[in-house]
C-alpha cells in the first residue's frame, strides 16, 4: 500500500476504499474466525468476555448494514453530512 514519488522520493501511503459492503464483509470474516476458533477448546476466543465483545460486534455491524440498507439511496447524503458534522466537531 505504500509508493514512493519519484520527484520526492517520500513514501506515500493510499487510503483504504471504503465500499458499501465493508461492514457486512467485517461481519462475515469475523464471524468465520470466531466459528474457526469455537471449534478449538484450547482457543483464547472461548472465553466468556471475548465471546461478548464480538458478539457486540456483530450487532453493530448487523445494524449498520440494515441502516444502510433502510435508507437506500439517500445513504450517500446521509453519509455526507454525518461527516460534516463531524468534521465541524473537531
Amino acid at each position: 500500500m505504500e509508493e514512493i514519488d519519484p520527484k520526492t522520493g517520500m513514501k506515500i501511503r493510499k487510503l483504504a476504499e471504503l465500499k458499501p459492503t465493508t461492514a457486512q464483509e467485517y461481519q462475515e470474516s469475523m464471524l468465520k474466525r470466531v466459528d474457526t476458533f469455537s471449534q478449538k477448546r484450547e482457543s483464547s476466543f472461548n472465553s466468556f468476555i471475548e465471546n461478548t465483545i464480538v458478539n457486540g460486534l456483530k450487532t453493530i455491524l448487523d445494524l449498520k448494514v440494515k441502516v444502510d440498507e433502510a435508507l437506500g439511496e439517500n445513504k450517500d447524503k446521509v453519509h455526507g453530512i454525518v461527516e460534516k458534522l463531524l468534521l465541524f466537531g473537531l
